[in-house]
């Protein structure tokens, strides 16, 4: 037993129950369900209760920080992957007494109003999109504690970075189509100045290089569709090799390509085929649907969450990019012969 002087805490209970303190944690917030013991559960409410334990939430909230707010600041939400970033790092701040304040740049990318009279006053911490990173400046958000996702982890303005493996899922695709056969490639890639869209064309010309015989063109594109559409016509009726392969840096691009093609009078797979990188409702809405990478959004929002409230309680967060997968479906197929 504690001295009477002494403010019992939470290691005392999980000592005088024979648990760790994770476990008292989850029992006294009321979350051990599906994860300890209707026992072990019991013991430390008996623990607890005969030590006299209650537990600090003014330390608590100095440790976590004075509001329990945190920012996510993302692109504007036009897609729904970044909604799915929202639900799942709003479902783990939830879960830790946290609430999550949006703030989509307006323009998509680039510096936005700063919503907050003072941004450090009104936040615990920051989660951010590399895609949206120079609204941190106008925020001051990259003074507060910062994690990145989809970010260079090697010169990255955060305490840490949360990536997707999107390298591994160019490699997916480019293997998926050069199994198939295909030599000469498009690439319709994202104009947007970003690292994660610098890792996939610097990947897909790494792993084509491999293969003796392949060409690639690069067709920079506003990620809209019609700006997707401007840009694949452009590149098909260009002079030069001609591709049997359109490599998307995301299904809305595959969307403009889709339609970029119908115009010239191109089937997809038959003369063409087209793969995309997100595996929005838009690849199956698509007639052939289509070839993409499947990116866990609600995950990848989950994980950025859980790091940040790593980085607040002073802990290392979990290292590891979060795997991909590649959707294989009708708009991939062998070229046809010249």
């Amino acid at each position: 037993m504690a001295r009477a002087s002494t403010r019992p805490t939470s290691r005392d209970v999980a000592q005088a129950a024979g648990v760790s303190q994770a476990a008292v944690s989850l029992v006294l917030g009321d979350k051990w369900r599906g994860r300890v013991s209707e026992t072990t559960a019991q013991r430390v409410r008996e623990a607890a209760r005969e030590l006299g334990y209650r537990p600090n939430l003014a330390a608590r909230n100095l440790r976590l920080g004075r509001t329990r707010t945190v920012l996510l600041v993302v692109p504007a939400l036009t897609t729904e992957f970044f909604a799915g970033v929202y639900t799942g790092a709003a479902r783990v701040a939830a879960e830790h007494g946290f609430g999550v304040v949006l703030y989509p740049s307006p323009e998509g990318v680039g510096p936005a109003r700063n919503p907050f009279a003072s941004a450090q006053a009104a936040l615990d911490g920051v989660l951010a999109s590399s895609m949206a990173a120079d609204a941190l400046t106008a925020i001051r958000g990259d003074q507060l504690p910062l994690v990145m996702l989809d970010s260079d982890p090697g010169g990255s303005l955060g305490a840490a970075t949360v990536n997707l493996d999107i390298t591994d899922g160019v490699r997916q695709i480019a293997d998926h189509l050069l199994g198939l056969g295909h030599r000469h490639f498009l690439h319709l890639a994202a104009d947007i100045p970003s690292w994660t869209f610098e890792i996939r064309a610097r990947e897909l010309a790494t792993r084509l290089a491999t293969v003796p015989g392949t060409t690639l063109r690069t067709a920079p594109a506003p990620i809209s569709i019609d700006g997707a559409l401007t840009a694949a016509e452009t590149a098909l009726t260009t002079p030069g090799p001609h591709p049997t392969a359109i490599v998307c840096d995301d299904d809305k691009l595959a969307a403009g390509a889709y339609k970029a093609l119908r115009r010239l009078g191109l089937r997809v797979p038959d003369d063409i085929s087209v793969t995309g990188l997100d595996d929005l409702t838009l690849a199956t809405a698509l007639d052939p649907e289509l070839t993409t990478v499947r990116l866990d959004s609600e995950l990848f929002g989950e994980r950025g969450m859980q790091a940040l409230l790593a980085v607040l309680e002073g802990r290392t967060p979990d290292s590891g990019d979060i795997p991909v997968h590649l959707v294989v479906r009708a708009s991939t197929a062998p070229p046809s012969a010249p």
